[in-house]
Protein backbone atom coordinates (compact mmCIF):
# COMPACT_ATOMS: atom_id res chain seq x y z
CA UNK A 1 0.00 0.00 0.00
CA UNK A 2 1.54 3.57 -1.26
CA UNK A 3 1.09 5.76 1.48
CA UNK A 4 -1.30 9.33 -0.07
CA UNK A 5 1.55 11.53 0.66
CA UNK A 6 3.32 9.54 -1.66
CA UNK A 7 0.98 8.83 -4.09
CA UNK A 8 0.29 12.57 -4.55
CA UNK A 9 4.11 12.88 -5.75
CA UNK A 10 4.02 10.19 -8.16
CA UNK A 11 3.77 12.67 -11.12
CA UNK A 12 7.04 14.70 -10.26
CA UNK A 13 8.94 11.64 -9.37
CA UNK A 14 8.24 10.17 -12.51
CA UNK A 15 10.57 13.21 -14.09
CA UNK A 16 12.78 13.89 -10.80
CA UNK A 17 14.22 9.99 -10.09
CA UNK A 18 15.73 9.39 -13.68
CA UNK A 19 16.74 13.24 -13.98
CA UNK A 20 18.81 12.88 -10.73
CA UNK A 21 19.97 9.72 -11.54
CA UNK A 22 21.23 10.09 -15.30
CA UNK A 23 24.46 12.77 -14.31
CA UNK A 24 25.17 9.85 -11.68
CA UNK A 25 25.65 7.17 -14.19
CA UNK A 26 27.95 9.08 -16.26
CA UNK A 27 30.13 10.35 -12.29
CA UNK A 28 30.00 6.45 -11.43
CA UNK A 29 31.74 4.96 -14.41
CA UNK A 30 32.56 1.76 -14.93
CA UNK A 31 30.11 -1.33 -16.75
CA UNK A 32 28.61 -2.46 -13.66
CA UNK A 33 27.89 0.57 -11.40
CA UNK A 34 26.71 2.58 -14.32
CA UNK A 35 24.10 0.01 -15.37
CA UNK A 36 23.15 -1.25 -11.83
CA UNK A 37 22.01 2.39 -11.16
CA UNK A 38 19.86 2.62 -14.91
CA UNK A 39 18.41 -0.43 -13.92
CA UNK A 40 17.46 0.54 -10.47
CA UNK A 41 16.17 3.83 -11.93
CA UNK A 42 14.36 2.15 -14.80
CA UNK A 43 12.62 -0.16 -12.45
CA UNK A 44 11.87 2.95 -10.25
CA UNK A 45 10.03 4.57 -12.81
CA UNK A 46 8.18 1.96 -14.10
CA UNK A 47 6.59 0.88 -10.67
CA UNK A 48 5.46 4.35 -10.98
CA UNK A 49 4.11 4.44 -14.47
CA UNK A 50 2.04 1.77 -13.68
CA UNK A 51 0.54 3.46 -10.25
CA UNK A 52 -0.41 5.91 -12.31
CA UNK A 53 -1.72 4.11 -15.45
CA UNK A 54 -4.16 2.13 -12.79
CA UNK A 55 -5.47 5.41 -11.00
CA UNK A 56 -6.22 7.07 -14.49
CA UNK A 57 -7.81 4.02 -16.17
CA UNK A 58 -11.63 4.77 -14.73
CA UNK A 59 -11.19 8.09 -16.12
CA UNK A 60 -9.58 10.38 -13.48
CA UNK A 61 -7.98 12.72 -14.14
CA UNK A 62 -4.17 13.87 -12.35
CA UNK A 63 -3.20 17.46 -11.43
CA UNK A 64 -0.27 18.09 -10.39
CA UNK A 65 1.31 21.64 -9.78
CA UNK A 66 5.05 22.69 -9.77
CA UNK A 67 6.21 24.77 -6.98
CA UNK A 68 1.89 25.29 -6.04
CA UNK A 69 2.40 27.41 -8.56
CA UNK A 70 -1.78 26.90 -10.67
CA UNK A 71 -1.98 26.84 -14.01
CA UNK A 72 -1.89 28.71 -16.54
CA UNK A 73 1.06 30.74 -14.69
CA UNK A 74 2.77 27.70 -13.14
CA UNK A 75 3.71 24.63 -14.94
CA UNK A 76 1.46 21.62 -14.77
CA UNK A 77 2.02 17.83 -15.19
CA UNK A 78 -1.06 16.32 -16.35
CA UNK A 79 -2.29 12.74 -16.43
CA UNK A 80 -5.20 11.06 -17.67
CA UNK A 81 -5.47 7.80 -19.32
CA UNK A 82 -3.91 8.89 -22.63
CA UNK A 83 -0.76 9.85 -21.36
CA UNK A 84 -0.89 7.47 -18.25
CA UNK A 85 -0.54 4.92 -21.71
CA UNK A 86 1.98 6.14 -23.26
CA UNK A 87 4.19 6.61 -19.88
CA UNK A 88 3.86 2.88 -19.48
CA UNK A 89 4.90 2.28 -22.99
CA UNK A 90 8.07 4.31 -22.96
CA UNK A 91 8.91 3.04 -18.66
CA UNK A 92 8.61 -0.79 -19.54
CA UNK A 93 10.03 -0.99 -22.72
CA UNK A 94 13.08 1.22 -21.19
CA UNK A 95 13.00 -1.19 -17.99
CA UNK A 96 13.41 -3.79 -20.18
CA UNK A 97 16.05 -2.41 -22.65
CA UNK A 98 18.31 -1.60 -20.16
CA UNK A 99 18.05 -5.21 -18.57
CA UNK A 100 19.09 -6.41 -22.86
CA UNK A 101 21.92 -3.39 -22.87
CA UNK A 102 23.75 -4.63 -19.89
CA UNK A 103 24.81 -7.59 -22.42
CA UNK A 104 24.51 -6.29 -25.92
CA UNK A 105 26.43 -3.07 -24.96
CA UNK A 106 29.50 -4.20 -23.40
CA UNK A 107 30.09 -5.86 -26.80
CA UNK A 108 29.07 -2.86 -29.08
CA UNK A 109 30.42 0.16 -27.17
CA UNK A 110 33.82 0.68 -25.14
CA UNK A 111 33.95 -0.35 -21.72
CA UNK A 112 35.24 3.51 -20.75
CA UNK A 113 32.14 4.95 -22.46
CA UNK A 114 29.62 3.04 -20.79
CA UNK A 115 28.93 5.48 -18.00
CA UNK A 116 28.13 8.33 -20.42
CA UNK A 117 26.12 5.73 -22.60
CA UNK A 118 23.71 4.94 -19.26
CA UNK A 119 23.69 8.33 -18.57
CA UNK A 120 22.37 9.69 -22.11
CA UNK A 121 20.05 6.26 -21.72
CA UNK A 122 18.41 7.54 -18.47
CA UNK A 123 18.30 11.24 -20.12
CA UNK A 124 16.38 9.92 -22.95
CA UNK A 125 13.84 8.31 -20.89
CA UNK A 126 13.67 11.18 -18.58
CA UNK A 127 12.69 13.66 -21.97
CA UNK A 128 10.21 10.78 -23.42
CA UNK A 129 8.47 10.93 -20.14
CA UNK A 130 8.54 14.60 -19.06
CA UNK A 131 7.64 15.25 -23.27
CA UNK A 132 4.56 13.04 -22.27
CA UNK A 133 3.10 14.19 -18.62
CA UNK A 134 3.44 17.94 -18.77
CA UNK A 135 0.93 20.02 -19.69
CA UNK A 136 2.54 22.75 -20.44
CA UNK A 137 3.66 23.08 -24.23
CA UNK A 138 7.03 25.07 -23.99
CA UNK A 139 7.49 22.28 -21.29
CA UNK A 140 6.89 19.79 -24.26
CA UNK A 141 10.06 21.82 -26.23
CA UNK A 142 12.26 21.42 -23.53
CA UNK A 143 12.08 17.73 -22.75
CA UNK A 144 11.77 17.02 -26.47
CA UNK A 145 15.25 18.42 -26.95
CA UNK A 146 16.31 16.82 -23.62
CA UNK A 147 15.38 13.27 -25.20
CA UNK A 148 16.28 14.18 -28.52
CA UNK A 149 20.21 15.62 -28.14
CA UNK A 150 20.78 12.28 -25.81
CA UNK A 151 19.10 10.11 -28.76
CA UNK A 152 21.93 11.93 -31.08
CA UNK A 153 24.48 10.83 -28.58
CA UNK A 154 23.53 7.03 -28.53
CA UNK A 155 22.78 6.69 -31.69
CA UNK A 156 26.67 8.15 -32.60
CA UNK A 157 27.44 5.86 -29.66
CA UNK A 158 27.16 2.59 -32.41
CA UNK A 159 30.59 4.34 -33.67
CA UNK A 160 32.74 1.55 -32.31
CA UNK A 161 30.98 -0.96 -34.81
CA UNK A 162 30.06 1.06 -37.70
CA UNK A 163 31.71 4.19 -38.18
CA UNK A 164 28.25 5.01 -40.43
CA UNK A 165 26.57 5.56 -36.36
CA UNK A 166 28.43 9.31 -36.50
CA UNK A 167 27.02 10.18 -39.98
CA UNK A 168 23.24 9.04 -39.09
CA UNK A 169 23.49 10.65 -35.67
CA UNK A 170 24.24 14.55 -37.46
CA UNK A 171 21.73 13.31 -40.35
CA UNK A 172 19.49 12.55 -37.19
CA UNK A 173 20.70 15.99 -35.44
CA UNK A 174 19.75 18.25 -38.28
CA UNK A 175 16.31 16.61 -39.30
CA UNK A 176 15.24 16.29 -35.70
CA UNK A 177 16.79 20.63 -34.67
CA UNK A 178 14.66 21.61 -37.91
CA UNK A 179 11.32 19.53 -36.17
CA UNK A 180 12.18 21.14 -32.83
CA UNK A 181 12.04 24.71 -34.72
CA UNK A 182 9.37 24.19 -36.78
CA UNK A 183 7.86 23.50 -34.11
CA UNK A 184 8.69 26.37 -31.52
CA UNK A 185 7.89 28.74 -34.63
CA UNK A 186 4.15 27.30 -34.28
CA UNK A 187 4.19 27.26 -30.19
CA UNK A 188 5.55 30.83 -31.23
CA UNK A 189 2.74 32.01 -33.15
CA UNK A 190 0.12 30.43 -30.37
CA UNK A 191 1.47 32.32 -27.71
CA UNK A 192 1.28 35.74 -29.60
CA UNK A 193 -2.15 34.87 -30.48
CA UNK A 194 -3.54 33.50 -26.74
CA UNK A 195 -0.44 34.96 -24.36
CA UNK A 196 -0.46 31.57 -22.67
CA UNK A 197 1.40 28.54 -22.53
CA UNK A 198 -0.75 26.06 -20.62
CA UNK A 199 -2.04 23.24 -23.23
CA UNK A 200 -5.64 23.28 -21.67
CA UNK A 201 -5.93 27.30 -21.77
CA UNK A 202 -4.80 27.75 -25.10
CA UNK A 203 -7.67 25.49 -25.88
CA UNK A 204 -9.98 28.13 -24.57
CA UNK A 205 -8.60 30.82 -25.94
CA UNK A 206 -8.15 29.65 -29.39
CA UNK A 207 -11.54 28.58 -29.17
CA UNK A 208 -12.44 31.87 -28.17
CA UNK A 209 -10.02 33.69 -30.88
CA UNK A 210 -11.45 31.78 -33.50
CA UNK A 211 -9.99 31.39 -37.18
CA UNK A 212 -6.86 33.60 -38.23
CA UNK A 213 -3.61 33.44 -40.28
CA UNK A 214 -1.70 33.56 -37.78
CA UNK A 215 -3.88 30.08 -35.96
CA UNK A 216 -3.48 28.27 -39.69
CA UNK A 217 0.28 29.24 -39.56
CA UNK A 218 0.95 28.02 -36.06
CA UNK A 219 -0.81 25.23 -36.66
CA UNK A 220 0.81 24.27 -40.25
CA UNK A 221 4.29 24.75 -38.28
CA UNK A 222 3.51 22.38 -35.25
CA UNK A 223 2.02 19.26 -37.55
CA UNK A 224 5.31 19.22 -39.76
CA UNK A 225 7.58 19.82 -36.90
CA UNK A 226 5.90 16.33 -34.88
CA UNK A 227 5.78 15.16 -38.76
CA UNK A 228 9.52 15.15 -38.91
CA UNK A 229 9.58 14.33 -35.20
CA UNK A 230 7.58 10.67 -35.87
CA UNK A 231 8.79 10.27 -39.28
CA UNK A 232 6.05 10.31 -41.31
CA UNK A 233 6.39 9.93 -44.96
CA UNK A 234 8.51 12.03 -46.90
CA UNK A 235 9.86 13.56 -43.30
CA UNK A 236 11.37 10.10 -42.69
CA UNK A 237 15.20 10.20 -44.08
CA UNK A 238 16.07 10.30 -40.70
CA UNK A 239 14.99 7.12 -39.90
CA UNK A 240 16.37 3.87 -41.63
CA UNK A 241 20.08 5.09 -40.63
CA UNK A 242 19.64 5.96 -37.21
CA UNK A 243 17.73 2.54 -36.39
CA UNK A 244 20.28 0.64 -38.53
CA UNK A 245 24.01 1.98 -37.22
CA UNK A 246 22.66 3.09 -33.39
CA UNK A 247 23.85 0.27 -30.63
CA UNK A 248 21.13 -2.60 -30.44
CA UNK A 249 19.71 -1.65 -27.28
CA UNK A 250 19.54 1.97 -28.49
CA UNK A 251 17.84 0.50 -31.59
CA UNK A 252 15.12 -1.10 -29.77
CA UNK A 253 14.53 1.67 -27.40
CA UNK A 254 14.51 4.35 -29.87
CA UNK A 255 12.17 2.36 -32.51
CA UNK A 256 9.67 1.39 -29.26
CA UNK A 257 9.50 4.88 -27.68
CA UNK A 258 10.37 7.74 -29.76
CA UNK A 259 8.13 7.88 -32.44
CA UNK A 260 5.56 6.84 -30.18
CA UNK A 261 5.71 9.84 -28.31
CA UNK A 262 5.53 12.12 -31.10
CA UNK A 263 2.32 10.34 -32.25
CA UNK A 264 1.07 10.89 -28.68
CA UNK A 265 2.06 14.82 -29.01
CA UNK A 266 0.42 15.10 -32.77
CA UNK A 267 -2.84 13.33 -31.11
CA UNK A 268 -2.57 15.75 -27.89
CA UNK A 269 -2.23 19.00 -29.79
CA UNK A 270 -5.22 18.17 -32.69
CA UNK A 271 -7.82 17.24 -30.20
CA UNK A 272 -7.11 18.65 -26.71
CA UNK A 273 -4.74 21.68 -27.83
CA UNK A 274 -6.81 23.08 -31.55
CA UNK A 275 -9.80 20.83 -30.71
CA UNK A 276 -10.53 21.42 -34.54
CA UNK A 277 -11.99 24.76 -34.09
CA UNK A 278 -11.60 25.54 -37.76
CA UNK A 279 -12.40 23.90 -40.57
CA UNK A 280 -8.29 24.05 -41.79
CA UNK A 281 -7.69 21.47 -39.32
CA UNK A 282 -9.47 18.56 -40.81
CA UNK A 283 -8.77 19.86 -44.55
CA UNK A 284 -5.42 19.68 -43.61
CA UNK A 285 -5.72 15.93 -42.39
CA UNK A 286 -7.77 14.93 -45.06
CA UNK A 287 -6.31 16.33 -47.78
CA UNK A 288 -2.12 16.54 -46.98
CA UNK A 289 -1.74 13.73 -43.74
CA UNK A 290 -4.05 11.30 -44.96
CA UNK A 291 -2.43 10.44 -48.72
CA UNK A 292 1.09 11.04 -47.23
CA UNK A 293 0.30 8.75 -44.29
CA UNK A 294 -1.25 5.83 -47.16
CA UNK A 295 1.71 6.37 -49.37
CA UNK A 296 3.86 5.64 -45.91
CA UNK A 297 2.55 2.54 -45.38
CA UNK A 298 2.80 1.37 -48.77
CA UNK A 299 6.21 2.53 -50.04
CA UNK A 300 7.86 1.71 -46.37
CA UNK A 301 6.72 -2.10 -46.97
CA UNK A 302 7.78 -2.17 -50.58
CA UNK A 303 11.24 -0.81 -49.86
CA UNK A 304 11.96 -3.14 -46.73
CA UNK A 305 11.08 -5.98 -48.98
CA UNK A 306 14.57 -5.07 -50.76
CA UNK A 307 16.74 -4.48 -47.69
CA UNK A 308 19.96 -6.62 -47.27
CA UNK A 309 20.19 -5.25 -43.53
CA UNK A 310 17.43 -7.22 -41.16
CA UNK A 311 17.88 -3.77 -38.99
CA UNK A 312 17.48 -1.77 -42.36
CA UNK A 313 14.65 -3.76 -43.14
CA UNK A 314 12.71 -3.10 -39.55
CA UNK A 315 13.18 0.74 -39.81
CA UNK A 316 11.56 0.86 -42.95
CA UNK A 317 8.98 -1.55 -41.61
CA UNK A 318 8.56 1.06 -38.88
CA UNK A 319 8.10 3.72 -41.09
CA UNK A 320 4.89 1.80 -42.86
CA UNK A 321 3.57 1.03 -39.11
CA UNK A 322 3.49 4.98 -38.41
CA UNK A 323 1.68 5.23 -41.55
CA UNK A 324 -1.52 3.14 -39.87
CA UNK A 325 -1.23 5.42 -36.73
CA UNK A 326 -1.69 8.28 -39.30
CA UNK A 327 -4.32 6.83 -40.74
CA UNK A 328 -6.08 6.12 -37.73
CA UNK A 329 -6.02 9.99 -36.44
CA UNK A 330 -7.20 11.21 -40.03
CA UNK A 331 -10.57 8.79 -39.71
CA UNK A 332 -11.52 11.35 -37.17
CA UNK A 333 -13.57 8.88 -35.51
CA UNK A 334 -13.78 7.05 -32.03
CA UNK A 335 -12.84 3.34 -33.32
CA UNK A 336 -9.62 5.02 -35.66
CA UNK A 337 -8.35 7.12 -32.77
CA UNK A 338 -8.62 3.45 -30.72
CA UNK A 339 -7.03 1.87 -33.61
CA UNK A 340 -4.27 4.21 -33.38
CA UNK A 341 -3.91 4.25 -29.41
CA UNK A 342 -3.71 0.69 -29.37
CA UNK A 343 -1.41 0.38 -31.80
CA UNK A 344 1.30 2.66 -30.09
CA UNK A 345 1.38 -0.44 -27.76
CA UNK A 346 0.63 -3.17 -30.06
CA UNK A 347 3.91 -1.86 -32.56
CA UNK A 348 6.31 -1.30 -29.19
CA UNK A 349 5.98 -4.37 -28.04
CA UNK A 350 6.94 -6.18 -31.86
CA UNK A 351 9.43 -3.82 -32.88
CA UNK A 352 11.02 -3.57 -29.39
CA UNK A 353 10.89 -7.73 -29.65
CA UNK A 354 12.57 -7.71 -33.14
CA UNK A 355 15.15 -5.04 -32.94
CA UNK A 356 15.87 -6.62 -29.82
CA UNK A 357 16.46 -10.07 -32.15
CA UNK A 358 18.52 -8.35 -34.84
CA UNK A 359 20.65 -7.19 -31.86
CA UNK A 360 21.61 -10.47 -30.59
CA UNK A 361 22.78 -11.77 -34.16
CA UNK A 362 25.25 -8.73 -34.12
CA UNK A 363 26.55 -9.43 -31.14
CA UNK A 364 26.43 -13.69 -31.52
CA UNK A 365 27.10 -13.41 -35.41
CA UNK A 366 28.70 -10.16 -35.89
CA UNK A 367 26.34 -9.40 -38.93
CA UNK A 368 23.02 -8.29 -39.08
CA UNK A 369 22.90 -8.57 -42.88
CA UNK A 370 20.51 -11.30 -43.63
CA UNK A 371 22.22 -13.05 -45.93
CA UNK A 372 25.00 -13.96 -43.67
CA UNK A 373 22.41 -15.05 -41.30
CA UNK A 374 21.25 -18.23 -43.09
CA UNK A 375 20.79 -21.12 -40.91
CA UNK A 376 20.52 -19.06 -37.75
CA UNK A 377 17.25 -20.32 -36.77
CA UNK A 378 19.26 -23.58 -35.77
CA UNK A 379 21.93 -22.24 -34.72
CA UNK A 380 19.91 -19.26 -32.14
CA UNK A 381 16.32 -21.33 -31.93
CA UNK A 382 15.01 -18.86 -29.21
CA UNK A 383 16.25 -15.87 -30.69
CA UNK A 384 14.80 -16.67 -34.54
CA UNK A 385 11.91 -17.87 -32.74
CA UNK A 386 11.14 -14.66 -31.26
CA UNK A 387 11.47 -13.05 -34.38
CA UNK A 388 9.10 -14.98 -35.99
CA UNK A 389 6.71 -14.24 -33.51
CA UNK A 390 7.01 -10.42 -33.84
CA UNK A 391 7.65 -10.91 -37.80
CA UNK A 392 3.69 -12.06 -37.68
CA UNK A 393 2.72 -9.56 -35.29
CA UNK A 394 4.13 -6.88 -37.91
CA UNK A 395 2.16 -9.05 -40.82
CA UNK A 396 -1.22 -8.81 -38.69
CA UNK A 397 -2.02 -12.37 -38.20
CA UNK A 398 -4.78 -13.39 -36.10
CA UNK A 399 -3.49 -14.10 -32.08
CA UNK A 400 -1.29 -11.29 -32.20
CA UNK A 401 -1.00 -7.88 -31.30
CA UNK A 402 -0.64 -6.80 -34.98
CA UNK A 403 -4.13 -8.23 -36.05
CA UNK A 404 -5.56 -6.73 -33.34
CA UNK A 405 -4.48 -3.13 -34.24
CA UNK A 406 -5.28 -3.72 -38.06
CA UNK A 407 -8.68 -5.26 -37.66
CA UNK A 408 -9.65 -1.69 -35.34
CA UNK A 409 -8.59 0.52 -38.12
CA UNK A 410 -10.03 -1.54 -41.26
CA UNK A 411 -13.32 -2.19 -38.91
CA UNK A 412 -12.92 2.26 -38.72
CA UNK A 413 -12.01 3.09 -42.24
CA UNK A 414 -15.15 0.73 -43.50
CA UNK A 415 -17.59 2.14 -41.41
CA UNK A 416 -16.75 5.67 -42.86
CA UNK A 417 -16.94 3.75 -46.32
CA UNK A 418 -13.31 4.23 -46.77
CA UNK A 419 -12.88 0.38 -48.61
CA UNK A 420 -9.66 1.83 -50.67
CA UNK A 421 -7.84 2.86 -47.18
CA UNK A 422 -9.15 -1.04 -45.56
CA UNK A 423 -7.75 -2.58 -49.20
CA UNK A 424 -4.74 -0.73 -48.78
CA UNK A 425 -4.02 -2.22 -45.11
CA UNK A 426 -4.74 -5.85 -46.27
CA UNK A 427 -2.29 -5.30 -49.39
CA UNK A 428 0.46 -3.68 -46.72
CA UNK A 429 0.39 -6.78 -44.78
CA UNK A 430 0.91 -9.30 -47.76
CA UNK A 431 3.80 -6.77 -48.21
CA UNK A 432 4.79 -7.15 -44.76
CA UNK A 433 4.34 -10.89 -44.83
CA UNK A 434 6.85 -10.98 -48.24
CA UNK A 435 9.67 -9.31 -46.54
CA UNK A 436 9.24 -11.20 -43.24
CA UNK A 437 9.16 -14.72 -44.58
CA UNK A 438 12.39 -13.58 -46.97
CA UNK A 439 14.26 -13.59 -43.47
CA UNK A 440 12.77 -16.42 -41.94
CA UNK A 441 13.31 -18.48 -45.30
CA UNK A 442 16.81 -17.47 -44.90
CA UNK A 443 17.05 -18.47 -41.00
CA UNK A 444 14.97 -21.93 -41.46
CA UNK A 445 15.75 -23.12 -45.39
CA UNK A 446 18.93 -22.42 -45.78
CA UNK A 447 22.31 -24.52 -43.93
CA UNK A 448 24.53 -22.75 -42.00
CA UNK A 449 27.92 -21.64 -44.25
CA UNK A 450 30.79 -23.56 -43.28
CA UNK A 451 33.08 -23.13 -40.53
CA UNK A 452 30.73 -20.26 -38.89
CA UNK A 453 29.79 -20.79 -34.91
CA UNK A 454 26.81 -19.21 -34.15
CA UNK A 455 25.37 -19.72 -29.69
CA UNK A 456 22.20 -18.87 -28.60
CA UNK A 457 22.02 -15.09 -26.81
CA UNK A 458 22.50 -15.06 -23.03
CA UNK A 459 20.03 -15.26 -21.20
CA UNK A 460 20.05 -11.37 -19.93
CA UNK A 461 18.87 -10.46 -23.92
CA UNK A 462 16.86 -13.73 -24.19
CA UNK A 463 14.75 -12.63 -21.52
CA UNK A 464 13.27 -9.27 -22.36
CA UNK A 465 13.54 -10.52 -26.07
CA UNK A 466 10.61 -13.33 -25.08
CA UNK A 467 8.97 -10.95 -22.95
CA UNK A 468 8.11 -8.51 -25.72
CA UNK A 469 7.62 -11.88 -27.98
CA UNK A 470 5.27 -13.26 -25.10
CA UNK A 471 3.41 -9.87 -24.74
CA UNK A 472 2.88 -9.74 -28.65
CA UNK A 473 0.95 -13.01 -28.21
CA UNK A 474 -0.54 -12.95 -24.95
CA UNK A 475 -2.27 -9.17 -26.03
CA UNK A 476 -3.23 -10.55 -29.10
CA UNK A 477 -5.34 -13.17 -27.63
CA UNK A 478 -6.55 -11.21 -24.54
CA UNK A 479 -6.98 -7.36 -25.83
CA UNK A 480 -9.15 -6.76 -23.00
CA UNK A 481 -7.14 -4.22 -20.98
CA UNK A 482 -5.19 -2.47 -24.15
CA UNK A 483 -8.31 -2.27 -25.76
CA UNK A 484 -10.15 -0.28 -22.63
CA UNK A 485 -7.26 1.66 -22.11
CA UNK A 486 -7.26 2.68 -25.96
CA UNK A 487 -10.79 3.23 -26.05
CA UNK A 488 -11.10 5.53 -22.64
CA UNK A 489 -8.03 7.04 -23.98
CA UNK A 490 -9.88 8.15 -27.01
CA UNK A 491 -12.87 9.21 -25.53
CA UNK A 492 -10.89 11.43 -23.35
CA UNK A 493 -9.70 12.98 -26.93
CA UNK A 494 -13.29 13.48 -28.31
CA UNK A 495 -14.48 14.65 -25.37
CA UNK A 496 -11.65 17.49 -24.96
CA UNK A 497 -12.11 18.02 -28.94
CA UNK A 498 -14.72 20.74 -30.25
CA UNK A 499 -15.13 18.31 -32.82
CA UNK A 500 -18.79 17.28 -33.81
CA UNK A 501 -18.36 13.57 -34.36
CA UNK A 502 -20.80 11.82 -36.93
Amino acid sequence: MIPQALTAQLPILQIIVPLIAAPFCALLGGRNRAWTLAFVVSLVTFAISVTLFATTLDGTVLSYQLGGWAPPLGIEYRIDALNAFVLLIVSGVGALTMLYARASVAYEIDERHHGLFYSAFVFCMTGLLGVTITGDAFNVFVFLEISSLSTYALVASGAKRDRRALTAAYNYLIMGTIGATFFVIGLGLLYMITGTLNMADLAHKLVEHGDSRTLRMGFAFIVVGFGLKLAMFPLHLWLPNAYTHAPSAVSAFVSATSTKVAVYLMLRFLFTVFGFSIPFEVDVLRTIVLPLALIGILAGSIVAVFQEDLKRLLAYSSISQIGYMLVGITLLTPGGLMASIIHLFNHAVAKAALFMVAGAYVMQAGTSQISDLRGVGRDMPFTTAAFVVGGLSLVGVPMTVGFISKWYLVQAALAQGWWPVAGLVVLSSLVAFAYVWRFVEAAYMYPTPDGVIRREAPLTMLVPMWIFAGASIFFGLNASLTSAAASRAASGLIAASSLIWQ
